[in-house]
């Protein structure tokens, strides 16, 4: 694929690591960043806080999916990050395209909990170790959820990479060397 456009898609849960090695990768690759969050924010001028609690899951994913087939028609190479949608025929299309390489990021409940952190309804993003810590077993078990709810979801993703709770400049590192994306 190297010398030909690429997108490099990373799916994975939510706070598994995604946009930071997606923003990392990009970075390093010289491709254009993406994150299906931000622009859906653009795109339906709205808040996250504020898209979740409207309409239907599927509304939501139609409109996400809106979102995917305009980043997808840029010109370019470019690292896109896809959150969690439960319909997954919004994305499943594209791991057929030759220049696309579709990557899960994977990690365990407990690492996915490390790296928790909250946004406000402003979506400004926080740490807040106390509360978590106070309620991880509540954490815990909503991320579980999530892997086993979102594992269909991704089911058509075959590049599944465990993270391993590496930074996430190792797993940037670890993606470059097993897909061969050294520029």
């Amino acid at each position: 694929m190297m010398g030909e456009r690429m997108t490099i898609l990373l799916f994975g849960v939510s706070n598994v690591g995604k946009t930071t090695a997606g923003e990392i990768l990009a970075y390093r690759m010289g491709y254009e960043f993406y994150d299906l969050d931000d622009e859906v924010k653009k795109y339906y001028n709205t808040t996250l806080e504020d898209f979740v609690n409207t309409g239907t899951l599927l509304d939501r994913d139609r409109k996400r999916g809106c979102v995917i087939d305009m980043i997808m028609r840029k010109k370019g190479d470019k690292v896109f990050v896809i959150s969690p949608i439960s319909y997954p025929k919004y994305f499943n299309r594209y791991f057929t395209r030759e220049d696309v390489l579709a990557i899960e990021l994977q990690d365990s409940p407990e690492h996915i909990f490390e790296r928790l952190v909250f946004s406000d309804e402003n979506d400004r993003i926080y740490k807040d170790d106390g509360y978590k810590n106070a309620h991880k077993r509540y954490y815990i078990s909503e991320i579980k959820r999530d892997i086993l709810g979102y594992r269909r979801s991704f089911a058509k993703v075959e590049n599944k990479f465990y993270m391993d709770n590496d930074t996430a400049e190792m797993v940037v590192e670890r993606i470059v060397e097993k897909y061969c994306l050294g520029n």
